[in-house]
C-alpha cells in the first residue's frame, strides 16, 4: 500500500454494501461465522434494536485505500450504558463517576448482545495489520477529541492481543464453558467418556426433564414459520421480564433473521402435543453451534439443561460440528461437560487516572481468574480428570 489510507466514521450499517461487509468480514477462505454476516448487524439496525435510543448507537469505521476500495472495517458503538455487552465493566464506571469523572458514553467494538469469540477488525491482504492498526488509532483518537472515558474492543481473538497492546489496549480475561466434540460418535458414546457417577447424573436429568409429556423438535431453515417464532418471543420475553428486565431485541430482529440467516438458526423447542412449551435459539457457524437465548412457560426440572446444553450436544453430534459454545459464564455446566475456556477483551483507558486503577485491578483479575480456571479443569467430568 503506496497511497494514503482514508477512515471514517458512518452511522449506519446501510452506508456499506452487503457484498463488501462479508467480503471482508466473512471471507470464503475462514470459517463462515453468523454473528459477523452482513445481515446479523442489518437486522440489528433495521429492527431497532441497535440505536441511539437503545444506548447502541451506530458509529462504524471504514477504511478507504487510494482505489477507493473499501479495505477496512470496524464495527463500532457509542454506548450510553454496559448492558448487552457480557464484559462487565459497571464498577469501573461506579468508581470514575464517584471520583467526579464521566464514564459514559463511550467507544465499543463489538457484536452487540453476543458473547462469542470472533474477528474484531475486518481486512484482508497483506497490509491487512497495517489497516487494523490504523482503525485502532483512528478509533482512540475519536475517543481522545469527544472527551470520551474509554475504547472497549470484546471477545477478541488472542492473535490480536499483540496488536492492541502494542497500541497500548489492556487484555483482559474471564471465562466461558464449551463442548469438544472428541470424535464421539454419538451421545453414548460421550457419556462413556465420562466418570459413572457423572455419567448416571446426565442420563437421569435427561429423563426428568422430559417426564411430563414432553417432546423435543428441532427446527431449522425452510421449515421455520412464523408460529415458531411467535412462540420463542413469548418465552424470550418472560425471561427478560424476570431476569433483567427489558428485552435488547425487538420481535422484528427475528422476522429479520428468519428471512436472511434461516440456514444458519436452528430453534430447539420442547413441546406437548402441538403446544410449545420451552425453546432455546441456536445459530450454526462453521464448525460451531453456539446457544444464545433459552425461555418457557413452565417449569419443569432439568428443561433448561436438556434444551440448552444435552440437546445442543446431540445436534452438534448429528451434523458433525466440532463445538457447542453455549453463551457467556455457568459453572453448571462444567458438569455437563463443557470446559473452562479463556476469554479476552481489550480497553484503551483515555483517562490516566482512570487507567491506572483499571490497569492495577486487571492484574489482581487475572491472577484470580487463572486460579479458577486451573480449579475448574479440577473438576471436570471426565475420565481422565479422576483423582
Amino acid at each position: 500500500m503506496t497511497g494514503p489510507l482514508e477512515i471514517r466514521n458512518v452511522r449506519s450499517i446501510d452506508e456499506i454494501s452487503k457484498e463488501d461487509w462479508d467480503g471482508l468480514a466473512n471471507p470464503t477462505n475462514l470459517p463462515y461465522d453468523p454473528f459477523l454476516s452482513y445481515d446479523f448487524f442489518a437486522a440489528l439496525e433495521h429492527s431497532g434494536s441497535v440505536a441511539p435510543e437503545t444506548g447502541w448507537g451506530p458509529y462504524h469505521l471504514i477504511a478507504i485505500d487510494e482505489n477507493n476500495e473499501l479495505v477496512g472495517i470496524m464495527p463500532l458503538y457509542l454506548k450510553g450504558h454496559s448492558r448487552g455487552e457480557y464484559v462487565f465493566d459497571h464498577g469501573w464506571a461506579r468508581g470514575f463517576e464517584m471520583a467526579g469523572g464521566q464514564y459514559y458514553p463511550k467507544l465499543l467494538c463489538a457484536i452487540p448482545f453476543t458473547p462469542v469469540t470472533g474477528r474484531r477488525l475486518f481486512s484482508l491482504g497483506k497490509h491487512a495489520l497495517h489497516i487494523k492498526t490504523q482503525l485502532l488509532r483512528y478509533a482512540a483518537k475519536q475517543g481522545q477529541l469527544q472527551g470520551l472515558s474509554s475504547l472497549h474492543i470484546n471477545f477478541i481473538e488472542t492473535e490480536l492481543s499483540p496488536v492492541l497492546e502494542d497500541q497500548n489496549f489492556l487484555i483482559r480475561s474471564d471465562t466461558q464453558f464449551h463442548w469438544e466434540n472428541q470424535d464421539y460418535k454419538s451421545f453414548d458414546d460421550f457419556l462413556g467418556s465420562l466418570q459413572s457417577r457423572k455419567r448416571k447424573a446426565i442420563k437421569k436429568e435427561r429423563r426428568q426433564a422430559l417426564i411430563n409429556d414432553l417432546a423435543v423438535e428441532w427446527v431449522t431453515g425452510d421449515d421455520l414459520r412464523t408460529k415458531h417464532w411467535d412462540a420463542f418471543y413469548q418465552f424470550y420475553v418472560d425471561t427478560f421480564d424476570r431476569k433483567w428486565g427489558t428485552p435488547y431485541l425487538t420481535r422484528s430482529f427475528f422476522d429479520q433473521i428468519h428471512e436472511t440467516l434461516s440456514k444458519h438458526i436452528v430453534l430447539i423447542f420442547a413441546k406437548r402435543d402441538d403446544d410449545y412449551i420451552a425453546a432455546a435459539l441456536n445459530f450454526i457457524g462453521e464448525d460451531t453451534l453456539y446457544g444464545r437465548y433459552w425461555g418457557a412457560k413452565e417449569h419443569h426440572d432439568f428443561l433448561h439443561f436438556e434444551l440448552c446444553y444435552y440437546q445442543a450436544i446431540d445436534y452438534a453430534l448429528a451434523n458433525h460440528l466440532s463445538r457447542v459454545e453455549a453463551g457467556a459464564q455457568g459453572e453448571h455446566k462444567l458438569l455437563r461437560g463443557y470446559s473452562p475456556q479463556k476469554t479476552f477483551s481489550a480497553h484503551y483507558i483515555l483517562h490516566e487516572g482512570l487507567r491506572a486503577a483499571v490497569k492495577d485491578f486487571l492484574i489482581d483479575e487475572e491472577r484470580f481468574v487463572d486460579m479458577r480456571t486451573d480449579a475448574l479443569k479440577q473438576h471436570l467430568p471426565f475420565k481422565s480428570s479422576e483423582n
